[in-house]
């Protein structure tokens, strides 16, 4: 993996003292398994650990950047933006995915596009990147690919409500969602949604499942209101 890990370190900005941490943090369950590797050697550990760094950066972060804000308020901000979609987000914007060790199965089910193995695979970096580097390190990395950009992550996060609310606030059709496409097998399912009001398409997202497509259909909606 000396090629792969040299790619990602460049994407992340940080260099690996131990390249197996990194190894590691990239190896799933799966692909362990497959392996006959022992339990402790696949990414679950190293999950469990950065998701504790990402609360503790994330609650430090938030209550420092809005002094103003309220407990409940800031609770939810920080659900918006360590929640299993909005980390799979950015999880995608340095292609974690490609760096993945899958089993077979996994791959051939696009485990390399899955919400749920790509986010844990994530916090299983940072988790890594907190060995390897120490706390500074792996704020700085938080900083930099989770907490930055917060208010398109907050829009993502509940786009299908904002954009709800803005559909009623405003004279006009009934928002509504069209399913556009349904493929793949049971295990390995790709949708895609339209969102519109009345008879007019505002938006369009693809995702594994209706509601992730909607998701996004109501994002991009609410981003193409915004610009006219």
């Amino acid at each position: 993996m000396s090629r792969e890990r040299k790619e990602l370190e460049s994407k992340i900005g940080y260099r690996f003292n131990d390249g197996q941490l990194l190894e590691r943090a990239m190896t799933h369950s799966s692909y362990a398994n497959e392996q006959r590797m022992s339990k402790k050697e696949c990414n679950e550990r190293l999950e469990f650990l950065g998701d504790a760094v990402l609360e503790v950066v994330s609650s430090d972060f938030l209550f420092h950047r809005f002094p103003d804000m309220p407990e409940g308020d800031l609770t939810k901000t920080r659900a918006s933006l360590v929640c299993e979609p909005t980390l799979a987000l950015c999880a995608r914007e340095i292609e974690l995915g490609s760096f993945l060790l899958l089993g077979k199965g996994e791959e051939a089910t696009g485990g390399r596009e899955r919400d749920s193995v790509v986010s844990d695979a994530l916090e299983a970096l940072i988790g890594a990147i907190y060995l390897d580097g120490g706390f500074a390190s792996a704020k700085e990395f938080i900083h930099r690919f989770v907490m930055n950009d917060i208010d398109h992550k907050k829009l993502f996060y509940d786009s299908k409500t904002i954009l709800q609310e803005i559909v009623q606030s405003q004279e006009g059709g009934v928002l509504h969602y069209v399913l556009l496409k349904e493929e793949g097998p049971d295990h390995n399912k790709r949708f895609e949604v339209s969102a519109c009001i009345g008879n007019e398409e505002i938006g369009r997202g693809a995702g594994r499942t209706k509601k992730a497509a909607e998701q996004m259909a109501a994002y991009q909606g609410i981003l193409k209101i915004r610009r006219s």
